[in-house]
Formats: structure tokens, C-alpha cells, sequence
């Protein structure tokens, strides 16, 4: 077998080009490591895992190698078949199974795929990660190591998971009463489509699909709401079809983008201040949790609310580990992930989408006017300089703007009475990314300048 690439090994997930990095032969060593590891952290003999995976070309052979193989070692497989990845997170929390691997590669091209796992616990899911075992997993796949096999395994369907999802989320919003909205939805051809889909069967209004038959060639456009680019016929689609709004959900299903009735694109943290808002009326004094890059609108509508904001890490792994060591009842990420303890602390975009609709129906406004209403800054898009030597720049940064409130909890995030800015490696690529907000929209545009401006010059030496 030639050598695993340990590069393939993330911070939140495995994700590697098939075949040449993971094939049905690479996978083993793999699924073998993290079989040692689970049979490690659960400490007993007989627990039930979920396999699930998502619609790309190869997910097929990889499904059944990492089944076959789990079978072999002795695991009681629960198959839940082609299911978006909050579907699959779902799976494990709801039931009470012991943990899941699910095969995907969430938004990256077709050429990819990978693998998400996690073990559940009476808290909510460990989403196994650089900070909670893909180190440990790392070393084993890369050693391929043995495992005894004590008894025979076997697998069992699990169906209707996805039906289930959907009268969980309902349930969990208050069964609310939606008017009827014209809403278009563009999952590019990925696994987003699935819970739209099923949520729509089962909501008054009209759906208008794009992109919704599953082809892991992604023949419309890659499944990556975070490249805006993406975005453009499903903004030019609402507009024309006169629609309440416009949903994009990424490869895997778990990030979730919303365009207004105007066609803009509403930045993530102004979801998380609309979901946090709604949920302060029915869970006051809870802690709502939000990654560091744009926190000034959150922070105030959580302080407005009776809530206790706590600022985390970007990454999806580490923000269900803050929940899970808070307590707190939602989390918002900038790039579009959403989390609720009432789904173990996993992304779940299914009640956002119903906590949106239950505010646009209760207040009979636009979504953009409920945005306007929320807002109480401005945002820059995310900026992104590719650079080698990162941290001379940081130090620089850090200099330059001593005379702010420095926060080095992820990157270098500064703070003034009247702005701020984060600035940090991609956990995922060779890239700096650079976040400004301000609480007037003039300021945050001349400190957004002055801020490229310098580290151009940097770039530029």
C-alpha cells in the first residue's frame, strides 16, 4: 500500500483528491484508526456506529470499503445511506447512537472527498478534530495500525432519518406559523437540497429549485456559498422571480447562506443576531456563542436581549466544543455554520431556516427590513492575502495598532472604542484572512483601506 500523505489530515476533518490521495485501498488504515480510537474514548466492547456519505463521484466505493472494513473489525454499523451532513449528525445525537463517520468533503471541488466523525456523549457530539484526537488518528492511519477483532459485526438501515430531522426542527422552533413565502434555493447540485426539500414538503409556500437533482460532477457551479461568485444566478433568480428570499446551502449541507428579497447577500452574523434574538424571548439569560471575526451586531443584540455572549474560535470542531463546555443554547460562525444544543451542539440549518421564517411571518416585514432592524454595525467581506511569512506581518499589525484592546484568541483581533478588526491563517488553506467592522459604515470602509493598504506594502517588500 503506498504511504498516506499526513497532510490530508485537517483541522476539523480529513479531505484529500481521489485517487491519489484516498482511494478504497487508502481508506483502510483509516477507518482502521479511527475504529482503535472510538473503541479507546467509548471504553467498551459493543457500540453502534452511523455511516452515512455524501453524493460525490467516488462516495460510493468509499462508503462500502469503510463498512466492509468496519464489519471486519467487529462494528455494528447503522447505515443511514445519502444524507447531508447535519443529517448525519442528526442520526447520532437523536437516537443515542456512539458515534458516526460520515464520507464527504463538504464544499471542496469534485475532485475531493474525505471524512467527519464524531463520538456522542451525555453533553453532545465530539466532532473529532486537531484539538480532540486527529492527531492520534493521524499517527495510527499513517502506522496502520491493528485491530483485534472480538466479535462479528453487523449492519442495520435506518430509515426515515431524514422526516425525523425535519419534526425535530419544528418542533424545536414552537411549531411556528409561516405564512406562504416564494422562496428559491440553489445547493448546486450537493446535499443541501435534501433537508430544502424535505422542509418544504412540509412548509405552506413555493419553492423554486435549482440545482437540486444530486450530481457530484457539480455541473452548475461549485457548492461554495463563501465564494459569492457562486451566488449570482441564485441572487439574479430571486429578483427576477419576485421571491421572499433565496437559500444556498454548500456541499455537505452544513453551511447555509441567505439572499433577501433584494438579492443581497445577508452576512452570517446578521443570521446569528436574528436566530439569537428570537431565541433570547424563549431562552433569556442563556449564553449565545459566535466566532471572532464579526461580533460587534451579536454582542449588542445578545446584551439587548438578556443573553450572555461568549466569543470562540473560528472552525466548526471547536465552536461544538465551547458549546459543549458552556452549556449554550446556539452558536453562530461566519461562514454560515449554525449550531443548537438542542441538536448536540452540531450545525443544523433546518431550524434556522424556520426561526427566520417564523420572524418574517410574525412581523409581516422584509427580510431585509429585519435586517436593517438588527443591525448594529458594518462588515467588511472577508479580505484574503495569500503570504508565506504570516507572522512578521502579525507582528507588524500588532505594532502598528497597539494602542487598541489586542486579543490574540484566534489570529490578532484589535478593538477601538468605534471599530475593529481580526486577522488570521486559514485553518484550511495558505491564506490571511482580514474581517473589519465599525459601528458607522464610513469608518469601517476608511479602516478596511488603511488595513489592505499596509499589508500590501508588506507584500510588496
Amino acid at each position: 500500500m503506498s504511504r498516506l500523505s499526513p497532510l490530508i489530515f485537517k483541522a476539523y476533518d480529513i479531505r484529500a483528491i481521489y485517487p491519489q490521495e484516498l482511494n478504497e485501498t487508502k481508506i483502510v488504515p483509516i477507518i482502521k484508526a479511527i475504529y482503535k480510537f472510538f473503541l479507546g474514548k467509548l471504553r467498551k466492547d459493543k457500540f453502534q456506529i452511523v455511516v452515512s456519505a455524501d453524493m460525490r463521484i467516488s462516495s460510493p466505493i468509499l462508503f462500502k470499503t469503510a463498512k466492509d472494513t468496519l464489519l471486519q473489525l467487529g462494528a455494528d454499523i447503522i447505515d443511514i445511506g445519502v444524507v447531508s451532513t447535519p443529517t448525519f449528525y442528526f442520526a447520532v445525537w437523536h437516537y443515542g447512537y456512539d458515534a458516526g463517520i460520515q464520507i464527504t468533503a463538504s464544499h471542496n471541488p469534485k475532485e475531493y472527498n474525505g471524512l467527519k466523525f464524531v463520538i456522542n456523549s451525555p453533553k453532545g457530539l465530539i466532532k473529532i478534530g486537531k484539538s480532540t484526537g486527529m492527531e492520534d488518528i493521524k499517527k495510527m492511519s499513517m502506522q496502520d495500525v491493528e485491530v483485534d477483532c472480538r466479535r462479528k459485526g453487523k449492519v442495520t438501515k435506518k430509515e426515515g432519518v431524514l422526516k425525523d430531522e425535519v419534526d425535530y426542527a419544528i418542533k424545536m422552533v414552537g411549531n411556528p406559523k409561516i405564512r406562504k413565502f416564494k422562496i428559491v434555493a440553489d445547493p448546486g447540485n450537493a446535499m443541501g437540497g435534501t433537508y430544502v426539500d424535505a422542509l418544504f414538503k412540509r412548509t405552506p409556500g413555493t419553492l423554486i429549485k435549482m440545482n437540486f437533482e444530486l450530481d457530484g460532477n457539480f455541473p452548475a457551479h461549485q457548492p461554495d456559498p463563501l465564494q459569492f461568485s457562486t451566488l449570482k444566478d441564485l441572487q439574479k433568480r430571486v429578483i427576477e422571480e419576485h421571491a421572499d428570499l433565496g437559500l444556498a446551502p454548500d456541499g455537505d449541507g452544513d453551511r447555509l447562506f441567505f439572499i433577501d428579497e433584494k438579492g443581497q447577500i445577508i452576512q452570517a452574523s446578521l443570521i446569528t443576531a436574528i436566530v439569537a434574538w428570537e431565541l433570547l424571548k424563549r431562552h433569556r439569560d442563556e449564553t449565545i456563542l459566535f466566532d471572532i471575526r464579526n461580533i460587534l451586531t451579536v454582542k449588542r443584540i445578545v446584551e439587548e436581549n438578556g443573553g450572555r455572549p461568549v466569543i470562540t474560535k473560528v472552525g466548526h470542531a471547536y465552536i461544538t466544543e465551547e458549546l459543549t463546555k458552556t452549556g449554550g443554547v446556539f452558536a453562530g460562525e461566519g461562514s454560515g455554520h449554525y449550531f443548537f444544543r438542542d441538536t448536540g451542539n452540531a450545525e443544523s440549518p433546518i431550524p434556522v431556516i424556520l426561526t427566520v421564517l417564523k420572524v418574517l411571518s410574525e412581523s409581516k416585514k422584509t427580510l431585509s427590513e429585519i435586517v436593517d432592524k438588527i443591525r448594529r454595525s458594518y462588515e467588511s467581506r472577508e479580505i484574503n492575502f495569500e503570504i508565506t511569512n504570516a507572522q512578521r506581518l502579525l507582528d507588524l499589525i500588532k505594532d502598528k495598532y497597539k494602542n487598541g484592546n489586542l486579543s490574540e484568541l484566534d489570529g490578532v483581533s484589535v478593538t477601538f472604542p468605534d471599530w475593529r478588526f481580526n486577522i488570521r491563517a486559514s485553518n484550511t488553506e495558505p491564506l490571511l484572512r482580514l474581517n473589519v467592522e465599525a459601528y458607522k459604515k464610513p469608518t469601517m470602509e476608511r479602516k478596511k483601506e488603511e488595513l489592505i493598504s499596509l499589508i500590501k506594502s508588506f507584500l510588496q517588500q
